[in-house]
Protein backbone atom coordinates (compact mmCIF):
# COMPACT_ATOMS: atom_id res chain seq x y z
CA UNK A 1 0.00 0.00 0.00
CA UNK A 2 1.45 3.33 -1.03
CA UNK A 3 1.92 6.05 1.56
CA UNK A 4 -0.27 8.45 -0.38
CA UNK A 5 -3.12 5.95 -0.63
CA UNK A 6 -3.23 5.34 3.11
CA UNK A 7 -2.84 9.02 3.89
CA UNK A 8 -5.61 9.94 1.51
CA UNK A 9 -7.98 7.47 3.06
CA UNK A 10 -7.46 8.88 6.49
CA UNK A 11 -8.20 12.31 5.04
CA UNK A 12 -11.87 11.47 5.08
CA UNK A 13 -11.93 9.89 8.48
CA UNK A 14 -13.60 12.93 9.98
CA UNK A 15 -16.71 11.74 8.19
CA UNK A 16 -16.84 8.74 10.48
CA UNK A 17 -18.20 10.88 13.30
CA UNK A 18 -20.94 13.46 13.62
CA UNK A 19 -19.97 15.59 10.65
CA UNK A 20 -21.07 16.71 7.20
CA UNK A 21 -18.73 16.72 4.22
CA UNK A 22 -18.81 19.91 2.18
CA UNK A 23 -18.38 18.13 -1.13
CA UNK A 24 -21.46 16.75 -2.91
CA UNK A 25 -19.36 14.19 -4.75
CA UNK A 26 -20.09 11.28 -2.43
CA UNK A 27 -23.79 12.09 -2.26
CA UNK A 28 -24.09 12.33 -6.04
CA UNK A 29 -22.58 8.85 -6.39
CA UNK A 30 -25.03 7.48 -3.87
CA UNK A 31 -28.08 9.06 -5.42
CA UNK A 32 -27.08 7.99 -8.93
CA UNK A 33 -26.40 4.37 -8.05
CA UNK A 34 -29.24 4.24 -5.57
CA UNK A 35 -31.73 5.38 -8.21
CA UNK A 36 -30.63 2.59 -10.51
CA UNK A 37 -30.49 0.02 -7.72
CA UNK A 38 -27.45 -2.12 -7.05
CA UNK A 39 -27.42 -4.52 -9.97
CA UNK A 40 -25.10 -7.04 -8.34
CA UNK A 41 -26.98 -6.75 -5.06
CA UNK A 42 -30.11 -8.25 -6.61
CA UNK A 43 -28.56 -11.72 -6.49
CA UNK A 44 -26.44 -11.29 -3.39
CA UNK A 45 -28.15 -11.27 0.03
CA UNK A 46 -25.19 -9.58 1.76
CA UNK A 47 -25.04 -6.83 -0.86
CA UNK A 48 -28.81 -6.36 -0.52
CA UNK A 49 -28.45 -6.08 3.26
CA UNK A 50 -25.59 -3.58 2.88
CA UNK A 51 -27.68 -1.49 0.51
CA UNK A 52 -30.63 -1.46 2.91
CA UNK A 53 -28.53 -0.64 5.98
CA UNK A 54 -26.60 2.14 4.27
CA UNK A 55 -29.75 3.60 2.81
CA UNK A 56 -31.08 3.72 6.37
CA UNK A 57 -27.90 5.47 7.49
CA UNK A 58 -28.03 7.99 4.64
CA UNK A 59 -31.63 8.99 4.93
CA UNK A 60 -32.38 8.43 8.61
CA UNK A 61 -29.09 10.05 9.59
CA UNK A 62 -28.13 7.31 12.03
CA UNK A 63 -27.53 3.57 12.14
CA UNK A 64 -27.23 1.49 15.27
CA UNK A 65 -25.31 -1.79 15.16
CA UNK A 66 -25.54 -3.33 18.60
CA UNK A 67 -24.13 -0.72 20.97
CA UNK A 68 -22.24 1.01 18.15
CA UNK A 69 -23.60 4.16 16.55
CA UNK A 70 -22.48 4.59 12.93
CA UNK A 71 -22.14 8.26 12.13
CA UNK A 72 -20.45 8.26 8.71
CA UNK A 73 -23.63 9.37 7.03
CA UNK A 74 -22.04 10.39 3.73
CA UNK A 75 -18.73 8.59 3.45
CA UNK A 76 -19.79 5.01 4.19
CA UNK A 77 -22.77 4.95 1.77
CA UNK A 78 -20.59 6.55 -0.91
CA UNK A 79 -17.78 4.01 -0.49
CA UNK A 80 -20.13 1.05 -0.72
CA UNK A 81 -22.24 2.53 -3.52
CA UNK A 82 -19.11 2.97 -5.61
CA UNK A 83 -18.56 -0.79 -5.46
CA UNK A 84 -22.24 -1.70 -5.92
CA UNK A 85 -22.58 -2.59 -2.24
CA UNK A 86 -20.22 -5.54 -2.35
CA UNK A 87 -18.67 -6.36 1.05
CA UNK A 88 -15.01 -5.45 1.55
CA UNK A 89 -14.00 -7.54 4.56
CA UNK A 90 -13.93 -11.06 3.11
CA UNK A 91 -10.69 -12.39 4.57
CA UNK A 92 -10.79 -13.68 8.17
CA UNK A 93 -7.01 -13.33 8.59
CA UNK A 94 -7.19 -9.76 7.32
CA UNK A 95 -9.93 -8.94 9.83
CA UNK A 96 -7.90 -10.44 12.67
CA UNK A 97 -4.86 -8.39 11.61
CA UNK A 98 -7.02 -5.26 11.70
CA UNK A 99 -8.40 -6.05 15.15
CA UNK A 100 -4.88 -6.65 16.41
CA UNK A 101 -3.96 -3.13 15.26
CA UNK A 102 -6.99 -1.63 17.00
CA UNK A 103 -5.95 -3.30 20.23
CA UNK A 104 -2.66 -1.36 20.17
CA UNK A 105 -4.58 1.92 20.69
CA UNK A 106 -3.62 2.23 24.40
CA UNK A 107 0.08 2.38 23.45
CA UNK A 108 -0.70 5.81 21.94
CA UNK A 109 -2.87 6.87 24.85
CA UNK A 110 -6.10 6.09 22.99
CA UNK A 111 -8.94 3.77 24.05
CA UNK A 112 -9.83 0.45 22.41
CA UNK A 113 -13.48 1.08 23.27
CA UNK A 114 -13.64 3.92 20.73
CA UNK A 115 -13.15 1.40 17.90
CA UNK A 116 -15.83 -1.11 18.90
CA UNK A 117 -13.45 -4.06 19.22
CA UNK A 118 -15.75 -5.99 21.59
CA UNK A 119 -18.75 -5.40 19.32
CA UNK A 120 -16.73 -6.50 16.30
CA UNK A 121 -15.66 -9.76 17.91
CA UNK A 122 -19.25 -10.45 18.91
CA UNK A 123 -20.45 -9.77 15.36
CA UNK A 124 -17.79 -12.06 13.94
CA UNK A 125 -19.02 -14.88 16.17
CA UNK A 126 -22.66 -14.30 15.25
CA UNK A 127 -21.93 -13.95 11.54
CA UNK A 128 -19.94 -17.18 11.55
CA UNK A 129 -22.57 -19.04 13.57
CA UNK A 130 -25.67 -17.92 11.68
CA UNK A 131 -24.38 -17.03 8.25
CA UNK A 132 -27.15 -14.42 8.16
CA UNK A 133 -26.69 -11.77 5.48
CA UNK A 134 -27.66 -8.97 7.89
CA UNK A 135 -25.00 -9.96 10.42
CA UNK A 136 -22.37 -10.08 7.70
CA UNK A 137 -23.46 -6.66 6.38
CA UNK A 138 -23.37 -5.12 9.85
CA UNK A 139 -19.92 -6.58 10.45
CA UNK A 140 -18.62 -5.11 7.19
CA UNK A 141 -19.99 -1.66 7.97
CA UNK A 142 -18.68 -1.61 11.54
CA UNK A 143 -15.21 -2.73 10.45
CA UNK A 144 -15.04 0.13 7.94
CA UNK A 145 -16.30 2.63 10.50
CA UNK A 146 -13.61 1.50 12.93
CA UNK A 147 -10.92 1.81 10.27
CA UNK A 148 -11.97 5.34 9.53
CA UNK A 149 -12.06 6.35 13.19
CA UNK A 150 -8.74 4.77 14.12
CA UNK A 151 -6.89 6.26 11.18
CA UNK A 152 -8.26 9.73 11.84
CA UNK A 153 -7.23 9.62 15.49
CA UNK A 154 -3.74 8.45 14.61
CA UNK A 155 -3.24 11.28 12.13
CA UNK A 156 -4.91 14.18 13.91
CA UNK A 157 -5.77 13.09 17.42
CA UNK A 158 -9.13 12.11 18.82
CA UNK A 159 -9.93 15.59 20.11
CA UNK A 160 -10.43 18.38 17.62
CA UNK A 161 -8.03 21.05 18.87
CA UNK A 162 -9.85 23.99 17.32
CA UNK A 163 -13.14 22.92 18.89
CA UNK A 164 -11.38 22.79 22.26
CA UNK A 165 -9.65 26.16 21.82
CA UNK A 166 -10.54 28.50 18.95
CA UNK A 167 -7.00 29.93 18.92
CA UNK A 168 -5.50 26.61 17.85
CA UNK A 169 -4.91 26.64 14.11
CA UNK A 170 -2.62 23.69 13.40
CA UNK A 171 -2.78 22.30 9.89
CA UNK A 172 -5.07 19.37 9.07
CA UNK A 173 -4.18 19.16 5.40
CA UNK A 174 -3.32 16.10 3.35
CA UNK A 175 -0.82 15.30 0.66
CA UNK A 176 -3.10 13.46 -1.76
CA UNK A 177 -6.33 14.54 -3.38
CA UNK A 178 -7.57 11.18 -4.69
CA UNK A 179 -11.04 10.00 -3.83
CA UNK A 180 -11.50 8.03 -0.65
CA UNK A 181 -14.18 5.87 -2.26
CA UNK A 182 -11.30 4.19 -4.09
CA UNK A 183 -8.62 4.40 -1.41
CA UNK A 184 -10.56 2.78 1.45
CA UNK A 185 -11.21 -0.50 -0.40
CA UNK A 186 -7.56 -0.53 -1.51
CA UNK A 187 -6.34 -0.36 2.07
CA UNK A 188 -8.65 -3.17 3.14
CA UNK A 189 -7.71 -5.37 0.16
CA UNK A 190 -3.97 -4.78 0.45
CA UNK A 191 -1.70 -7.65 1.44
CA UNK A 192 0.39 -5.28 3.58
CA UNK A 193 -0.34 -5.64 7.32
CA UNK A 194 -2.45 -2.81 8.70
CA UNK A 195 0.14 -1.84 11.30
CA UNK A 196 2.79 -1.50 8.63
CA UNK A 197 0.49 0.64 6.49
CA UNK A 198 -0.11 2.88 9.49
CA UNK A 199 3.59 3.22 10.26
CA UNK A 200 4.34 4.04 6.62
CA UNK A 201 1.70 6.74 6.56
CA UNK A 202 2.00 8.38 9.98
CA UNK A 203 5.41 9.86 10.62
CA UNK A 204 6.24 9.82 14.32
CA UNK A 205 9.04 12.04 15.55
CA UNK A 206 11.67 10.68 17.95
CA UNK A 207 10.09 12.95 20.59
CA UNK A 208 6.69 11.26 20.15
CA UNK A 209 8.21 7.77 20.15
CA UNK A 210 10.15 8.52 23.34
CA UNK A 211 7.03 9.77 25.14
CA UNK A 212 5.20 6.65 23.98
CA UNK A 213 7.90 4.49 25.58
CA UNK A 214 7.61 6.47 28.81
CA UNK A 215 3.85 5.89 28.77
CA UNK A 216 4.48 2.15 28.69
CA UNK A 217 6.98 2.45 31.56
CA UNK A 218 4.63 4.46 33.78
CA UNK A 219 1.73 2.14 33.02
CA UNK A 220 3.89 -0.76 34.16
CA UNK A 221 4.73 1.16 37.34
CA UNK A 222 0.99 1.57 37.92
CA UNK A 223 0.42 -2.15 37.30
CA UNK A 224 3.15 -2.95 39.81
CA UNK A 225 1.45 -0.85 42.47
CA UNK A 226 2.83 2.63 41.91
CA UNK A 227 5.24 4.22 44.35
CA UNK A 228 5.15 4.85 48.11
CA UNK A 229 3.97 8.16 49.47
CA UNK A 230 6.76 10.04 51.22
CA UNK A 231 5.44 11.33 54.60
CA UNK A 232 5.44 15.11 54.53
CA UNK A 233 6.83 17.14 57.37
CA UNK A 234 9.98 19.07 58.12
CA UNK A 235 12.25 19.88 55.20
CA UNK A 236 14.81 17.14 54.56
CA UNK A 237 18.39 18.25 53.93
CA UNK A 238 21.46 16.38 52.77
CA UNK A 239 23.21 15.02 55.84
CA UNK A 240 19.97 14.47 57.78
CA UNK A 241 19.04 11.17 59.37
CA UNK A 242 15.29 10.65 59.35
CA UNK A 243 12.98 7.59 59.08
CA UNK A 244 11.31 9.23 56.06
CA UNK A 245 14.54 8.95 54.07
CA UNK A 246 14.02 5.19 53.76
CA UNK A 247 10.66 5.81 52.04
CA UNK A 248 12.23 8.58 49.95
CA UNK A 249 14.83 6.08 48.73
CA UNK A 250 12.12 3.59 47.76
CA UNK A 251 10.21 6.31 45.93
CA UNK A 252 13.23 7.48 43.93
CA UNK A 253 14.21 3.94 42.92
CA UNK A 254 10.80 3.33 41.30
CA UNK A 255 11.33 6.14 38.76
CA UNK A 256 15.02 5.45 38.24
CA UNK A 257 16.28 8.60 39.94
CA UNK A 258 18.10 6.48 42.50
CA UNK A 259 19.84 3.37 41.11
CA UNK A 260 18.14 0.04 41.72
CA UNK A 261 19.93 -1.91 44.40
CA UNK A 262 20.41 1.06 46.69
CA UNK A 263 19.81 0.39 50.36
CA UNK A 264 16.10 1.09 50.92
CA UNK A 265 16.35 0.60 54.67
CA UNK A 266 18.89 3.37 55.25
CA UNK A 267 17.60 6.52 56.91
CA UNK A 268 20.69 8.54 55.94
CA UNK A 269 20.29 11.41 53.47
CA UNK A 270 23.69 10.79 51.89
CA UNK A 271 25.27 12.08 48.67
CA UNK A 272 23.59 9.37 46.57
CA UNK A 273 20.16 10.45 47.81
CA UNK A 274 21.02 14.10 47.23
CA UNK A 275 22.03 13.36 43.62
CA UNK A 276 18.81 11.39 43.11
CA UNK A 277 16.69 14.21 44.54
CA UNK A 278 18.40 16.68 42.19
CA UNK A 279 17.67 14.42 39.22
CA UNK A 280 14.05 14.20 40.31
CA UNK A 281 13.79 17.97 40.78
CA UNK A 282 15.27 18.61 37.33
CA UNK A 283 12.68 16.31 35.77
CA UNK A 284 9.86 18.16 37.50
CA UNK A 285 10.97 21.76 36.85
CA UNK A 286 11.73 22.37 40.50
CA UNK A 287 14.62 24.27 42.02
CA UNK A 288 17.33 21.60 41.79
CA UNK A 289 19.01 22.08 45.18
CA UNK A 290 18.77 18.55 46.58
CA UNK A 291 16.58 19.71 49.46
CA UNK A 292 13.17 18.09 49.93
CA UNK A 293 10.72 20.83 50.83
CA UNK A 294 7.05 21.56 50.20
CA UNK A 295 7.21 21.58 46.39
CA UNK A 296 9.36 18.46 46.21
CA UNK A 297 7.05 16.57 48.59
CA UNK A 298 4.09 17.52 46.42
CA UNK A 299 5.78 16.32 43.22
CA UNK A 300 7.04 13.08 44.82
CA UNK A 301 3.53 12.21 45.98
CA UNK A 302 1.65 12.82 42.73
CA UNK A 303 0.00 9.45 41.92
CA UNK A 304 1.46 7.47 39.02
CA UNK A 305 -2.00 7.54 37.40
CA UNK A 306 -1.68 11.31 37.06
CA UNK A 307 1.66 10.93 35.27
CA UNK A 308 0.07 8.39 32.91
CA UNK A 309 -2.67 10.91 32.11
CA UNK A 310 -0.11 13.64 31.43
CA UNK A 311 1.75 11.39 29.00
CA UNK A 312 -1.49 10.52 27.20
CA UNK A 313 -2.35 14.22 26.89
CA UNK A 314 1.06 15.10 25.46
CA UNK A 315 0.78 12.34 22.85
CA UNK A 316 -2.62 13.71 21.86
CA UNK A 317 -1.29 17.26 21.61
CA UNK A 318 1.60 16.06 19.46
CA UNK A 319 -0.83 14.33 17.10
CA UNK A 320 -2.46 17.72 16.57
CA UNK A 321 0.76 19.06 15.04
CA UNK A 322 1.68 16.03 12.92
CA UNK A 323 0.70 17.94 9.79
CA UNK A 324 3.00 20.84 10.74
CA UNK A 325 6.20 18.90 10.31
CA UNK A 326 8.91 20.88 8.53
CA UNK A 327 12.66 20.41 8.25
CA UNK A 328 13.38 23.43 10.44
CA UNK A 329 11.03 25.17 12.87
CA UNK A 330 10.76 26.87 16.25
CA UNK A 331 8.71 25.32 19.04
CA UNK A 332 7.69 26.76 22.39
CA UNK A 333 6.44 24.62 25.24
CA UNK A 334 4.46 27.00 27.43
CA UNK A 335 4.15 24.54 30.33
CA UNK A 336 7.89 23.85 30.24
CA UNK A 337 8.95 27.51 29.89
CA UNK A 338 11.30 26.57 27.03
CA UNK A 339 12.02 27.44 23.40
CA UNK A 340 13.34 24.80 21.00
CA UNK A 341 14.91 25.01 17.58
CA UNK A 342 14.15 21.84 15.64
CA UNK A 343 16.29 20.75 12.71
CA UNK A 344 15.59 17.50 10.92
CA UNK A 345 14.16 15.01 13.42
CA UNK A 346 15.94 16.36 16.47
CA UNK A 347 16.24 19.24 18.90
CA UNK A 348 19.18 21.30 17.66
CA UNK A 349 19.04 23.79 20.52
CA UNK A 350 16.94 24.81 23.50
CA UNK A 351 16.88 27.65 25.99
CA UNK A 352 14.73 28.94 28.83
CA UNK A 353 11.72 31.12 28.20
CA UNK A 354 9.20 33.23 30.06
CA UNK A 355 5.55 32.97 29.06
CA UNK A 356 2.28 34.72 29.85
CA UNK A 357 0.95 35.08 33.36
CA UNK A 358 -1.98 32.88 34.30
CA UNK A 359 -4.36 35.79 33.71
CA UNK A 360 -2.66 36.79 30.42
CA UNK A 361 -2.02 33.39 28.99
CA UNK A 362 0.18 32.82 25.96
CA UNK A 363 -2.16 31.28 23.35
CA UNK A 364 -1.55 27.95 21.63
CA UNK A 365 -1.28 28.45 17.88
CA UNK A 366 0.90 28.31 14.79
CA UNK A 367 2.60 31.25 13.12
CA UNK A 368 5.18 31.82 10.40
CA UNK A 369 8.34 33.76 11.20
CA UNK A 370 8.73 36.75 8.85
CA UNK A 371 11.50 38.96 10.22
CA UNK A 372 13.51 39.93 13.25
CA UNK A 373 14.32 43.37 14.50
CA UNK A 374 17.56 44.28 16.30
CA UNK A 375 17.36 47.18 18.78
CA UNK A 376 13.58 47.17 18.50
CA UNK A 377 11.11 49.76 19.58
CA UNK A 378 8.09 48.52 21.45
CA UNK A 379 4.62 49.80 20.71
CA UNK A 380 2.55 49.05 23.78
CA UNK A 381 -0.28 46.62 22.88
CA UNK A 382 -3.84 47.88 23.51
CA UNK A 383 -4.50 45.58 26.49
CA UNK A 384 -1.27 46.48 28.27
CA UNK A 385 -1.79 50.16 27.44
CA UNK A 386 -5.26 50.12 28.97
CA UNK A 387 -4.52 47.98 32.02
CA UNK A 388 -0.95 48.93 32.89
CA UNK A 389 0.58 51.94 31.15
CA UNK A 390 -2.24 54.48 31.26
CA UNK A 391 -2.88 53.95 35.01
CA UNK A 392 0.88 54.33 35.60
CA UNK A 393 1.02 57.59 33.60
CA UNK A 394 -1.97 59.00 35.46
CA UNK A 395 -0.32 58.13 38.74
CA UNK A 396 3.17 59.36 37.85
CA UNK A 397 3.65 62.08 35.17
CA UNK A 398 7.34 61.16 34.97
CA UNK A 399 6.59 57.54 34.03
CA UNK A 400 7.06 58.03 30.26
CA UNK A 401 10.45 59.66 30.60
CA UNK A 402 11.66 57.06 33.10
CA UNK A 403 10.67 54.27 30.70
CA UNK A 404 12.09 56.00 27.59
CA UNK A 405 8.63 56.10 26.04
CA UNK A 406 7.24 58.43 23.36
CA UNK A 407 3.69 59.46 22.49
CA UNK A 408 2.97 58.86 18.79
CA UNK A 409 0.04 60.27 16.83
CA UNK A 410 -1.77 58.58 13.95
CA UNK A 411 0.70 60.09 11.46
CA UNK A 412 3.67 58.59 13.26
CA UNK A 413 4.83 61.90 14.77
CA UNK A 414 6.02 62.31 18.34
CA UNK A 415 3.75 64.38 20.58
CA UNK A 416 4.71 66.30 23.71
CA UNK A 417 3.20 64.29 26.60
CA UNK A 418 2.43 67.53 28.45
CA UNK A 419 -0.16 68.40 25.77
CA UNK A 420 -2.14 65.19 26.25
CA UNK A 421 -5.21 64.93 28.46
CA UNK A 422 -4.36 61.64 30.18
CA UNK A 423 -7.69 61.55 31.99
CA UNK A 424 -9.64 61.25 28.73
CA UNK A 425 -11.58 58.06 28.20
CA UNK A 426 -9.87 57.26 24.89
CA UNK A 427 -6.71 58.63 23.32
CA UNK A 428 -5.86 59.01 19.60
CA UNK A 429 -2.24 58.07 20.33
CA UNK A 430 -0.01 55.06 20.78
CA UNK A 431 2.84 54.69 23.23
CA UNK A 432 6.23 53.57 21.92
CA UNK A 433 9.25 52.60 23.96
CA UNK A 434 12.47 53.57 22.20
CA UNK A 435 15.51 51.28 21.83
CA UNK A 436 17.75 51.07 24.85
CA UNK A 437 18.92 48.85 27.67
CA UNK A 438 15.57 49.06 29.47
CA UNK A 439 13.38 48.33 26.45
CA UNK A 440 10.78 45.71 27.33
CA UNK A 441 11.77 43.69 24.24
CA UNK A 442 15.46 43.78 25.02
CA UNK A 443 17.80 43.94 22.06
CA UNK A 444 16.02 41.73 19.51
CA UNK A 445 12.53 40.51 18.66
CA UNK A 446 11.19 37.83 16.29
CA UNK A 447 7.95 38.57 14.46
CA UNK A 448 5.45 35.99 13.19
CA UNK A 449 2.35 38.11 12.46
CA UNK A 450 -0.74 36.95 14.35
CA UNK A 451 -3.96 38.33 15.78
CA UNK A 452 -2.72 37.83 19.34
CA UNK A 453 0.17 40.35 19.08
CA UNK A 454 2.42 37.57 20.39
CA UNK A 455 6.07 37.25 19.38
CA UNK A 456 9.42 36.06 20.72
CA UNK A 457 11.85 38.60 22.12
CA UNK A 458 14.76 39.39 24.40
CA UNK A 459 14.12 41.04 27.76
CA UNK A 460 15.70 43.55 30.10
CA UNK A 461 14.68 41.35 33.08
CA UNK A 462 17.10 38.49 32.50
CA UNK A 463 17.45 37.60 36.18
CA UNK A 464 13.97 36.05 36.09
CA UNK A 465 15.25 33.20 33.90
CA UNK A 466 16.75 31.66 37.03
CA UNK A 467 13.26 30.98 38.43
CA UNK A 468 11.93 27.41 37.92
CA UNK A 469 8.44 28.70 37.02
CA UNK A 470 8.50 31.59 34.58
CA UNK A 471 4.95 32.76 33.84
CA UNK A 472 5.90 36.44 34.02
CA UNK A 473 5.04 38.04 30.68
CA UNK A 474 1.90 39.65 29.30
CA UNK A 475 1.55 36.92 26.67
CA UNK A 476 4.70 37.16 24.55
CA UNK A 477 7.59 34.70 24.87
CA UNK A 478 10.85 36.03 26.31
CA UNK A 479 13.94 34.10 25.18
CA UNK A 480 17.01 33.69 27.39
CA UNK A 481 19.58 33.46 24.57
CA UNK A 482 17.94 35.25 21.64
CA UNK A 483 21.04 35.97 19.54
CA UNK A 484 21.89 32.27 19.34
CA UNK A 485 18.33 31.72 18.16
CA UNK A 486 18.81 34.46 15.55
CA UNK A 487 21.94 32.77 14.22
CA UNK A 488 20.15 29.42 13.97
CA UNK A 489 17.21 31.01 12.18
CA UNK A 490 19.36 32.72 9.56
CA UNK A 491 21.42 29.57 8.93
CA UNK A 492 23.94 31.72 7.02
CA UNK A 493 27.25 31.86 8.93
CA UNK A 494 28.98 33.69 6.09
CA UNK A 495 26.72 36.72 6.50
CA UNK A 496 24.83 36.35 9.77
CA UNK A 497 27.11 34.81 12.35
CA UNK A 498 27.16 35.95 15.98
CA UNK A 499 29.73 38.66 15.27
CA UNK A 500 27.60 40.19 12.50
CA UNK A 501 24.52 40.24 14.69
CA UNK A 502 26.48 41.77 17.56
CA UNK A 503 27.76 44.47 15.23
CA UNK A 504 24.20 45.43 14.30
CA UNK A 505 23.20 45.44 17.96
CA UNK A 506 26.10 47.74 18.87
CA UNK A 507 24.87 50.45 16.48
CA UNK A 508 21.94 50.98 18.92
CA UNK A 509 19.80 51.69 15.86
CA UNK A 510 16.70 49.73 14.92
CA UNK A 511 17.34 47.39 11.98
CA UNK A 512 14.89 44.95 10.44
CA UNK A 513 16.32 41.70 9.05
CA UNK A 514 14.13 39.48 6.88
CA UNK A 515 14.33 35.82 7.88
CA UNK A 516 13.56 32.46 6.27
CA UNK A 517 9.86 31.64 6.59
CA UNK A 518 9.97 29.19 9.47
CA UNK A 519 6.96 27.75 11.32
CA UNK A 520 6.58 28.78 14.95
CA UNK A 521 4.57 26.24 16.98
CA UNK A 522 3.41 27.33 20.41
CA UNK A 523 2.46 24.19 22.33
CA UNK A 524 1.37 23.14 25.79
CA UNK A 525 2.87 19.84 26.99
CA UNK A 526 2.77 18.96 30.68
CA UNK A 527 4.71 15.75 29.99
CA UNK A 528 7.89 16.28 28.05
CA UNK A 529 11.50 15.09 27.81
CA UNK A 530 14.80 16.08 29.33
CA UNK A 531 17.61 16.64 26.78
CA UNK A 532 18.98 13.20 27.69
CA UNK A 533 15.62 11.53 27.00
CA UNK A 534 14.37 11.16 30.57
CA UNK A 535 10.72 11.90 31.24
CA UNK A 536 9.90 15.43 32.41
CA UNK A 537 6.66 16.34 34.18
CA UNK A 538 5.48 19.90 34.44
CA UNK A 539 2.93 21.89 36.37
CA UNK A 540 -0.35 22.49 34.57
CA UNK A 541 0.23 26.22 34.91
CA UNK A 542 -2.82 27.23 32.83
CA UNK A 543 -5.04 24.40 34.14
CA UNK A 544 -5.73 23.04 30.67
CA UNK A 545 -5.25 19.32 31.26
CA UNK A 546 -8.60 18.50 32.88
CA UNK A 547 -10.64 19.81 29.95
CA UNK A 548 -8.58 17.94 27.39
CA UNK A 549 -8.62 14.73 29.43
CA UNK A 550 -12.42 14.85 29.63
CA UNK A 551 -12.59 15.16 25.84
CA UNK A 552 -9.96 12.47 25.26
CA UNK A 553 -11.86 10.04 27.48
CA UNK A 554 -15.24 11.17 26.16
CA UNK A 555 -17.23 10.27 23.08
CA UNK A 556 -15.76 10.49 19.62
CA UNK A 557 -16.68 13.82 18.06
CA UNK A 558 -14.77 14.95 14.96
CA UNK A 559 -15.42 18.06 12.92
CA UNK A 560 -14.89 18.13 9.14
CA UNK A 561 -11.43 18.85 7.87
CA UNK A 562 -11.01 22.44 6.84
CA UNK A 563 -14.07 23.55 8.80
CA UNK A 564 -11.93 25.49 11.25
Amino acid sequence: MAYSTFLLTISVIGSASVIRLKSLFFLSILLFLGSLGPASAQNDPVAEALHARLEELQFAGNLQIGTASIAGREILPAVYANREFQPMWNDADRIEDFLAMLETAPADGLMVEDYYVAELRDLISRADASGAALNKADLDILLTESLVRFGYHQLFGKVNAHALDANINFSRKFLDGRSAVVAIPEIIASSTPFQQQLENAVHRSPFYRALKKHLAVYRQIATDGGWPQVPEGETLHPGDTDPRVATLRQRLIVTGDLPAGSDTSSTSFDDDVKAAVIRFQERHALGADGVVGKNSYAALNVPVETRVKQLRLSLERLRWVRGEREERFIAVNIAGFRVYFISGDGIAWTTRAMVGKTYRQTPIFRGTLSYMEVNPTWTVPPTILRKDVLPAIRKDPGYLQAKNMSVIDRNGRKIDPATVDWQAGSLPYSIRQEPGPNNALGEIKFIFPNKHFVFLHDTSHRSLFSQPERAFSSGCIRVQDPFTLAELIMNDPAEWDEAALTQVRDTHKTQRINTPKLPVLILYLTASLEPDGRSRFLKDVYERDAKLLAALDGEVVITPLGAE
